[in-house]
C-alpha cells in the first residue's frame, strides 16, 4: 500500500489520540470512589443483617411486654373488683373467700409487675442496639452520597475530556485517506490499539524490537511513500528523521 510520508505522519495523532482514549476510558472505570462504593455496599450489607437482626429482637421483646401488660391490666381489673365486691358483701365466708382471692392475686400482680420490669430493661437494651445499628448506617449512606457525588463530578469531567477527544480524533481522520484508515483501524482491532508507531533510532515505538538485519535492510530499501510494518508487533512503522536509517 502507498501513502504519503505526511499521510503516514498523520497516523501518530490518530495513534495518540486513541492512546489517549483508552487511558481516560480506563481512569474512568478504574477510579478509586468505584472501590470505595464497593466496600460501603458490603458495609450496608452487613448494617442491613444486623438491622434486621436486632429490629427483630427488639419487636420480640416489645411483643413480650405486651403481653405482660395485658396479664397485669387483667390482674388489675379483678383486684379491683374482688375489692369492690369486699367492700360490698355482708358474708364473712364470701369476705374471707374473696380476701384468699385477693392475697393470691396481689402475688401474682406482684410477679407480673418485676418481670415487666426486668422486660421493660431488656426493652432499653435492645433499642440502644437498634439505636446504635442505625446510627451506623446513617453514617454509611451519608458516606455513600458523598462518594456517589464525588464520582459524578469526576465521571462527568472524564466524559467530557472523551467527547473533546474523539472529536479531536474524527478531524484528525478525516485528514487521511480513508483507505489509510482502514488499515489502521484493522490493525487497531488486531493488535489490541497498537496500530501506527514512530520508528525512532531503528527501534519500533510500539512493541520496543530494534530493528537488525533484513528488516532492516528492508525497510532502507522501501520508498517513502510506502506503507511498511513492525516485523514484530505489525503495526504500521512510521518513518521521520529519527528513523536513523
Amino acid at each position: 500500500m502507498k501513502a504519503s510520508p505526511l499521510q503516514q505522519k498523520e497516523l501518530l495523532r490518530l495513534q495518540a489520540l486513541d492512546i489517549k482514549v483508552l487511558q481516560v476510558s480506563h481512569q474512568a472505570t478504574a477510579l478509586p470512589q468505584h472501590a470505595e462504593l464497593k466496600t460501603l455496599q458490603r458495609e450496608a450489607d452487613a448494617i442491613r443483617a444486623r438491622m434486621t437482626q436486632q429490629t427483630g429482637a427488639l419487636d420480640d421483646v416489645r411483643t413480650e411486654l405486651g403481653r405482660i401488660e395485658s396479664d397485669v391490666g387483667v390482674v388489675e381489673k379483678r383486684i379491683a373488683r374482688d375489692t369492690d365486691r369486699v367492700q360490698h358483701t355482708s358474708s364473712v365466708k364470701d369476705v374471707q373467700a374473696l380476701e384468699t382471692e385477693l392475697t393470691s392475686l396481689r402475688k401474682r400482680l406482684f410477679d407480673l409487675e418485676e418481670i415487666e420490669i426486668a422486660v421493660m430493661e431488656r426493652l432499653e437494651q435492645h433499642e440502644a442496639s437498634v439505636a446504635v445499628v442505625v446510627a451506623e448506617r446513617d453514617a454509611v449512606t451519608a458516606r455513600v452520597h458523598e462518594a456517589d457525588a464525588a464520582l459524578a463530578v469526576l465521571v462527568e469531567d472524564l466524559n467530557r475530556q472523551l467527547g473533546e477527544l474523539r472529536r479531536d480524533r474524527q478531524t484528525v481522520a478525516a485528514t487521511i485517506d480513508q483507505g489509510l484508515v482502514g488499515l489502521y483501524e484493522k490493525l487497531r482491532v488486531s493488535g489490541r490499539g497498537n496500530a501506527a508507531a514512530l520508528l525512532r533510532a531503528r527501534t519500533c515505538g510500539g512493541c520496543t524490537m530494534t530493528l537488525t538485519g533484513n528488516d532492516l535492510a528492508e525497510v532502507r530499501q522501501a520508498a517513502a511513500d510506502e506503507v511498511l510494518f513492525c516485523p514484530d508487533c505489525g503495526a504500521i512503522l512510521v518513518r521521520t528523521d529519527e528513523s536513523g536509517i
